[in-house]
């Protein structure tokens, strides 16, 4: 794309009430974004902030002194946690009709696949890191998952 389009392009953004262009061309693609005003960067800032800050941990402590004790107990449950090797979308069954390799109640063995989670188009089986039975699935299927995020409980 020559400059002459591309200084056309950023003009006709920054005058009207578009706040965001993407292009696509043979050649490139061009996305233009328009500055917000300044009190949307703070409030950005305040978004990440309470995962690292701890002021914001304290503001957060009334609203968790409110809520009940019960979800705090969920987060700590009994046996092994297999977690999320990885970021990527969570599959219980290689297709949508076949059957879930997991269930509930199963017993499954160290090294046996109990889910799917696909990363960049690629589907990467997940094994199981522990013999034992399954209590709980913790994620629903065609869920998004984080690294280390826990997916299965096994007994």
């Amino acid at each position: 794309m020559d400059l002459r389009k591309l200084k056309t392009l950023i003009d006709l953004v920054s005058e009207s009430n578009v706040s965001e262009l993407e292009i696509t061309e043979a050649d490139g693609k061009v996305r233009i974004v328009k500055s917000a005003p300044a009190a949307a960067p703070v409030v950005q800032t305040l978004q990440a902030m309470p995962v690292q800050a701890a002021p914001a941990a304290a503001v957060a402590a009334p609203v968790a002194a409110a809520a009940p004790a019960a979800p705090v107990a969920e987060a700590a449950p009994a046996g092994h946690i297999v977690k999320s090797p990885m970021v990527g979308t969570f599959y219980r069954a290689s297709s949508p009709s076949a059957k879930p390799f997991a269930e509930v109640g199963q017993q499954v063995k160290a090294g046996e696949p109990i889910c799917i989670i696909e990363a960049m188009k690629i589907m990467n089986e997940i094994e199981a890191d522990a013999t034992g039975t399954i209590t709980k699935i913790c994620c629903e299927n065609g869920q998004p998952v984080e690294f280390g995020q826990p997916l299965f409980i096994i007994e």
